[in-house]
């Protein structure tokens, strides 16, 4: 999946998804672990795809604390 798709997502589809690759990735690690996995590589996409939504999701929460970083210096500028 995309960064771009990716950010066309909310917060919670986001940890949703994740949740759901976690668990997809759980099975396919079991099933390479019995010989019955036939495209190994599909455990890495899935831990990428993974690390894109993480990485997405920690953006997101840093640019909201930056906002409110410059929000709170603002107002205490305002009351000087």
């Amino acid at each position: 999946m995309k960064p771009e798709e990716i950010r066309d997502f909310d917060d919670d589809q986001i940890r949703r998804r994740i949740r759901e690759l976690e668990e997809e990735k759980f099975r396919l690690r079991f099933r390479s672990a019995t010989m019955e996995l036939e495209n190994p590589k599909l455990i890495e996409t899935i831990r990428r795809d993974i690390a894109r939504m993480k990485t997405i999701l920690h953006e997101r929460k840093r640019a909201r604390e930056a906002e409110a970083a410059t929000a709170a210096a603002g107002s205490t500028e305002a009351e000087d």
